[in-house]
């Protein structure tokens, strides 16, 4: 089956356990229609670039799908009637990455910038 990454975002008025709620909800919508969710994390409350519904800030939801088609296209429907989510975003991958997601690892643990001056020191113009 094919492997989905969705990214859901509820209203920042829900509790900590209301969103929770919604990430078991949309697991068992995957279940019921074929497919398993292979690990789930919640990011917390993130602020967003933009406003939604006028909500400035929103809870975070991550899920890692083996799913049909079929099954993903159910839960997004069910997820775009739903009140409390404002957005969500399905995305097609080739595996799924070990260990937890970018957004739950450490600052110090990612490693993806490099060495960067320090404020004392200038760089060299060209």
């Amino acid at each position: 089956m094919p492997l989905y990454e969705h990214v859901l975002i509820a209203r920042q008025d829900l509790s900590n356990a209301q969103a929770e709620g919604l990430i078991e909800h949309f697991s068992t919508v995957l279940a019921d229609n074929g497919g398993t969710v292979v690990g789930s994390e919640y990011w917390g409350v993130k602020t967003m670039a933009y406003k939604i519904n006028k909500n400035r800030k929103g809870h975070y939801a991550f899920l890692r799908t083996d799913a049909p088609s079929a099954a993903v296209q159910e839960m997004e429907r069910l997820a775009r009637l739903h009140d409390d989510v404002m957005r969500v975003m399905s995305i097609r991958v080739d595996a799924h990455e070990d260990g937890p997601s970018v957004q739950m690892q450490k600052r110090d643990d990612r490693g993806d910038r490099g060495d960067r001056p320090d404020r004392g020191e200038r760089r060299e113009r060209r």
